[in-house]
């Protein structure tokens, strides 16, 4: 008898909680209005041009004509594949340090008390060009300064010094880093410049007041309060630099092995057609890209707790 009058109280207290929680729900949309009116629709658009597409890819690579399968997954072990993925991630890792050490160093430079005037405007104001200054434009302007007829070819020819013949290559994985560097150096001062502004001048006064010399202050002041953001700057262009399609293909004509490449070999390719194959490339490039997002967003989080003290 006991059991059996639990039963109906339980019953009663559980619509209880579904009742004021189907009360609460329009009462936190009356008060939060303003934020679901602006976050609402940019919620739906991630989950409309990035979930439900990567949804799509995913049942794609895992899905043929025949039912499930795992056949396009396991080609990503083939080794043009990992050939790929490794071009992409070393050009990626390379350029994205060239960038983050010249870009650094210009952002600080611009920086300095004895600075020319309106040189950061000038610099900050080509960054931000520079910076999305890529694609096939890119690709011709190096060609025609620094291809085998390019302009400064000719010029350094004629005085005798032939880069070509001495080992330079354009259209290799040393040209392309060169290339990757004239947006990759931009992006990173624009990124960078802020976290360096926040470094407090009572620092450095109270380093300088201890005897501590310029390289002793950014050793054990400077730098590890810079690391964060460094380290978020540094994953930022390596994304930036992994994702590249247009810049390398009119480079290269498609001849280094890069996973972007690879994708659009065998989605538009004649002979080799395979769209679930590209699917699993693509599955490929978000598992890469994930795993940065995830490593920026946990070094940007220490970097605001930084830039907040």
């Amino acid at each position: 008898m006991r059991q059996a009058s639990d039963a109906p109280a339980g019953m009663a207290s559980d619509r209880a909680s579904i009742a004021s929680r189907s009360v609460r729900l329009p009462g936190w949309l009356g008060r939060h209005w303003g934020t679901v009116l602006f976050i609402g629709p940019f919620l739906l658009y991630v989950l409309v041009f990035l979930l439900l597409p990567a949804l799509r890819l995913l049942a794609q690579a895992l899905i043929d004509p025949h039912g499930l399968t795992l056949r396009y997954i396991a080609e990503l072990a083939q080794p043009q594949t990992v050939q790929a993925f490794s071009n992409s991630i070393v050009l990626s890792a390379v350029s994205a340090a060239v960038g983050l050490v010249f870009g650094g160093l210009a952002a600080y430079f611009i920086l300095h008390p004895k600075a020319p005037k309106g040189l950061r405007s000038l610099l900050t104001s080509f960054s931000a060009v520079a910076a999305n200054f890529a694609g096939v434009p890119l690709a011709f302007a190096f060609i025609a300064t620094l291809g085998s007829l390019g302009m400064v070819t000719v010029w350094l020819k004629s005085l005798g010094i032939d880069l070509y013949a001495s080992g330079f290559n354009l259209y290799s994985m040393s040209g392309l880093i060169l290339v990757y560097g004239y947006f990759q150096i931009p992006l990173m001062i624009i990124v960078i410049i802020p976290a360096i502004e926040g470094l407090r001048r009572e620092w450095r006064e109270a380093a300088e007041s201890l005897g501590a010399r310029t390289w002793v202050y950014w050793r054990h002041v400077g730098l590890p309060i810079l690391l964060p953001s460094l380290l978020s700057a540094y994953l930022l262009l390596f994304g930036n630099s992994f994702s590249a399609y247009a810049t390398p293909y009119a480079l290269t004509s498609g001849n280094i092995g890069l996973v972007p490449i690879e994708i659009s070999n065998v989605l538009s390719g004649n002979v080799m057609l395979e769209p679930q194959a590209g699917a699993a490339l693509a599955l490929g490039m978000i598992a890469v890209m994930v795993v940065v997002m995830l490593l920026y967003a946990l070094v940007a989080r220490r970097a605001n707790r930084w830039r907040g003290r």
